[in-house]
Formats: C-alpha cells, sequence, structure tokens
C-alpha cells in the first residue's frame, strides 16, 4: 500500500508544467521532477531557479507580527464581508484558491465539510505555519507568476492584498468563476502612515489590474481601530512597507503607546470570468 500513487491535488510540475501525482510524500510528474511534501503537510513548488532571493517573500518576524495582530481580530469585519460575498455568490462545494496566502489567516475562513481549500505563497515560513495550523487546506509555497496548479481548477480564487497577475488568474480559474480581490482604499491606515511621511498620501484607487473580467460587485469597507497597547500597533506596522521607512525613534514611541486610532479603509472588488477568457 506504502507504493501506491494516489491522485494529485491538481499540482502541477514549476519546471515542465505537467501535472504531478502523489506517491507516498512525493509529487513527482512524467518528466520525473520531484517535490517532496512536508512534514507540515504543505509541498514547496518553487524550484531555486525562480526565485529571485534566498528566502523570497516575507521573513519570519513579519509573519508572526502578522499572524498576532490578526488573531486580535482587528480585521474581523473584512472575514465578515468576504465570507458573505463567498456565500452570496459562490458555491459551498467550489475549488477556492487563496492566491498570496501568507499564514493562511483568511485561507481557512472559507472551508466547510463539502469544499476545497488551497493556498499558495511565495514565502516558505509563512507557508510553514499556515500547514501546521489548519489541517484541513492544502498549502504550497509557490509564485504567483506561474501558479502551481492545473488551467482552470479553481472556481473562487482570493487575492487579499497580494499582486494581481489576471492572466495567471484567469488561466487556472474556471469559466464563469469568480475572483475576489481586496486592496487598500484611500485612507487605509492613513494616520500611521502620517506618523512615518513628512507629507502622508491617500491610495490611488481608480486603477484596477483586472480588465478581461466583469466587475460584479464593489464596496468600501471603513471603520476605526482603537489600540490600547504599542504591542499590537508595532505588530501592525510590521505587516505594512510603512516598516521599512520607521526609525528607531518612532518605533520606541509606538511600542511605548496605550492610546491610538488609525483607519481601516478597504475596497472589495468581485470580478467574473467569462466563458471566453
Amino acid at each position: 500500500m506504502t507504493s501506491e500513487v494516489m491522485p494529485s491535488p491538481n499540482y502541477r510540475c514549476p519546471l515542465c508544467n505537467s501535472s504531478l501525482a502523489l506517491k507516498v510524500k512525493t509529487y513527482r510528474c512524467d518528466n520525473n521532477h520531484c517535490f517532496d511534501q512536508a512534514k507540515e503537510g504543505y509541498v514547496n513548488l518553487l524550484p531555486v531557479q525562480h526565485k529571485h532571493s534566498k528566502s523570497p517573500g516575507d521573513n519570519k518576524t513579519m509573519v508572526d507580527a502578522r499572524r498576532a495582530f490578526l488573531d486580535k481580530g482587528y480585521y474581523q469585519p473584512l472575514i465578515d464581508e468576504i465570507t458573505n460575498l463567498y456565500q452570496e455568490f459562490g458555491d459551498s462545494k467550489a475549488t477556492i484558491l487563496d492566491a498570496g496566502c501568507g499564514e493562511g489567516f483568511y485561507t481557512h475562513q472559507h472551508k466547510n465539510l463539502t469544499n476545497s481549500i488551497y493556498g499558495v505563497d511565495i514565502a516558505k515560513d509563512a507557508v510553514k505555519i499556515a500547514a501546521k495550523r489548519y489541517k484541513t487546506c492544502n498549502f504550497s509555497v509557490g509564485t504567483l507568476s506561474n501558479l502551481p496548479f492545473n488551467d482552470r481548477f479553481f472556481s473562487w480564487i482570493y487575492s487579499i492584498y497580494a499582486p494581481i497577475l489576471e492572466d495567471e488568474l484567469s488561466r487556472v480559474l474556471s469559466n464563469n468563476g469568480y475572483l475576489l480581490t481586496v486592496t487598500p482604499a484611500e485612507n487605509h491606515l492613513f494616520e500611521l502612515k502620517s506618523l512615518i511621511y513628512r507629507e502622508a498620501r491617500e491610495h490611488n484607487t481608480a486603477k484596477t489590474p483586472i480588465t478581461k473580467m466583469t466587475l460584479v460587485k464593489e464596496q468600501r469597507l471603513h471603520y476605526q481601530m482603537d489600540f490600547n497597547n504599542g504591542e499590537d500597533i508595532t505588530n501592525l506596522l510590521a505587516m505594512t512597507p510603512f516598516a521599512f521607512k520607521t526609525t528607531p525613534e518612532l518605533l520606541t514611541k509606538l511600542k511605548a503607546k496605550t492610546q491610538f486610532s488609525c483607519q481601516a479603509d478597504f475596497l472589495i472588488r468581485l470580478y467574473q470570468k467569462d466563458d471566453e477568457n
């Protein structure tokens, strides 16, 4: 029984694009390219030659900070909105992809008894945490520019604060499938940004990277987050590009804060892929 070739969960080889089959704990394609399943359950489908650095994506410090912040519930209203959209437009038996899943916080929110959930991210540290924590989801390390999945495998895709590459997302999305994107709206984290930049600017929301799919619904989610400790503030900062611009002096001040308010401002767009795409 241990030598039995198991059906692959529709992963494809990142080297030759042929389908992978799972034998024991190794994924193998017809060209004999092999990828071992890690003890945590994920599979690394990011070959060395596809990396732009030794450890691409968010580092462990950033991943841990994001996980600690999200676990506090500050983004629960966002969770509620995207799960409501899935329940309204999606299929309860859908095959779902979280493209740029990070540590899997958003990925697992949509798991039920009948659907299948996948998460992919370029950051190995993040995927390892996700796989250990959310055992009912399928996680892999991979790049969004060459997703390690077969064509038209997913009927619902999330892209939450991740690069949106329409052609590649469309390739793995089934006809009439849905793509849900979450991006910053004009005033997202404006108060935090104002502490770092001399002239803080609002986010530009006029442009969208999606041009070939039909926009089904667009909504803005805006609310105030109130903090009563410096740890949550600095964890939020560590999740953002602002962290690289922060001075040691400002970081010390933020850690000491016992009161701070900041806007959460999200732009949520739901697209549907037409038959001809």
